[in-house]
């Protein structure tokens, strides 16, 4: 067993010497991002990213977007921004075509075939929340609940019971209790109840097999607090 961790220990050794760095890429991505070029894959979900104008010409914004041009500037490196869908990104991710696709991607996302998605770096649940001057329910049986229409958390608020009442968008100045995003309740100026509906573990995806790169992202997003993430997340919102 001696001569076994010897062995390591002189080999980890010998690698240090001769300059290598572990995690490796397969392909030199944090290399070649580092000082040059980052490409990103934008899929449009506000406020984590928003697409404005046509792939031409058009921009790329939302609270993700601002999270990019941060690690750019880490890696003195430009963004070069590339649109469509999860599946058309995830494809060019996967040639190696793009270094980082990016768009409120949850961790049970599943492309793990044509990407490697990093560590959650934040959870934001779907909560049951209620403007000022409504009182807290202590059940949600039978009590209407405003919640935005063609969303799955309709559907969760018929599993708690409640009687959902379809709306375009919820803006707090309902006269019920509501169905929101975790960062909008200080946002909306809301009090939150005991109900949670979905939680939603965010995650950016790379390409298979770069860990240095991997590596660096994932440095980069666990330096974030859950409460910077949340107030950016409301800035962009609000435009």
């Amino acid at each position: 067993m001696r001569r076994v961790a010897t062995a390591v220990v002189l080999a980890l050794a010998a690698s240090a010497a001769a300059g290598c760095d572990w995690p490796r890429d397969a392909a030199g991505t944090l290399g070649d991002v580092r000082g040059g070029v980052l490409r990103v894959g934008a899929t449009a979900s506000p406020p984590w990213v928003s697409l404005s104008g046509d792939s031409a010409g058009g921009s790329v914004g939302g609270a993700e977007a601002r999270l990019v041009e941060r690690l750019a500037d880490r890696l003195d490196a430009r963004v070069e921004w590339v649109r469509g869908t999860e599946s058309e990104l995830m494809a060019a991710l996967r040639e190696r075509v793009l270094d980082l696709v990016v768009g409120g991607l949850d961790a049970e996302a599943p492309w793990t075939r044509e990407a490697s998605l990093t560590r959650p770096y934040v959870r934001m649940r779907t909560v049951v929340a209620v403007p000022a001057g409504v009182p807290v329910p202590a059940d949600l049986t039978g009590v209407p609940v405003a919640v935005e229409a063609g969303t799955a958390d309709v559907a969760a608020l018929a599993d708690e019971g409640a009687r959902p009442i379809l709306v375009a968008e919820v803006t707090g100045r309902e006269r019920t209790p509501v169905v929101v995003e975790e960062w909008q309740v200080a946002a909306l100026g809301l009090r939150r109840t005991a109900t949670d509906l979905a939680r939603h573990d965010h995650v950016w995806a790379v390409p298979l097999g770069e860990n240095g790169w991997q590596v660096e992202v994932e440095r980069f997003l666990l330096d974030l607090s859950h409460d910077e993430v949340a107030r950016l997340l409301a800035r962009e919102a609000a435009g």
